[in-house]
């Protein structure tokens, strides 16, 4: 399931952001990549140790959890730290799949990534080509969203970025561990949770089925929640 987020970032936020990035330390993106990778990835990174990568990453972070249309898609139980990448004239992102399992920087945790998020900080009108491509059950899906916005993604899927032919793409991007593993129970309990939304809109939170569909929804999770 691939879905879209909209707004995760305000147009002052974004401006901001941008100001930062582009006196951002930025490197040769497939320094890293593994083996395989670095044959396919032509991009820049931002340096995520060093500032500003590690204050924006923050900030967004911290407005992902407030962010409830994201909390109820992801179940995030552990987010790898926001990264930071910059596309310019020719470079692009041959297909691939993301590493299951990866370390998070500076602790000795590890998580697994269920889901893969790409956090647009450019207009789709700023540069040509760059699209997010997306291998999905009904086929592939293309993604160029407005800057803010937030995309998320099966970590399994297959994905590339095409070749940048004109401006710079940038955009964060990191790794979610859920805390329901199945892609399948997720997207349900994704599902459940937006009918019970509008249901409670119309019905308001004491209607007995807006209850019965909130203890349905809760009880699921604590059956399929990872221990």
């Amino acid at each position: 399931m691939l879905i879209t987020i909209p707004n995760v970032l305000s147009k002052d936020e974004i401006r901001q952001f941008r100001e930062y990035l582009d006196k951002g330390n930025w490197e040769d993106g497939s320094n890293t990549a593994g083996s395989i990778a670095s044959k396919i990835k032509r991009n820049q990174q931002l340096n995520d140790t060093q500032e500003p990568a590690l204050s924006l990453g923050r900030h967004i972070l911290k407005t992902l959890t407030k962010n409830s249309m994201f909390i109820s898609a992801a179940l995030p139980d552990k987010i790898y730290p926001p990264k930071f990448n910059r596309y310019c004239y020719g470079e692009s992102y041959g297909a691939h799949i993301d590493g299951s399992l990866m370390q998070i920087p500076g602790d000795n945790q590890t998580i697994r990534t269920d889901l893969s998020a790409t956090l647009f900080l450019c207009e789709p009108d700023e540069y040509e080509g760059g699209e997010l491509t997306i291998t999905t059950n009904y086929g592939n899906q293309t993604v160029k969203l407005s800057a803010g916005d937030l995309v998320l993604y099966p970590s399994t899927s297959l994905h590339y970025v095409s070749k940048v032919t004109s401006g710079s793409r940038i955009a964060s991007f990191f790794w979610i561990q859920s805390i329901v593993k199945d892609l399948q129970q997720r997207e349900t309990l994704f599902n459940l949770d937006q009918s019970i939304q509008k249901l409670t809109s119309k019905l308001g939170t004491k209607h007995q089925e807006v209850i019965n569909l909130s203890g349905i929804y809760h009880n699921l999770i604590r059956q399929w929640a990872n221990p």
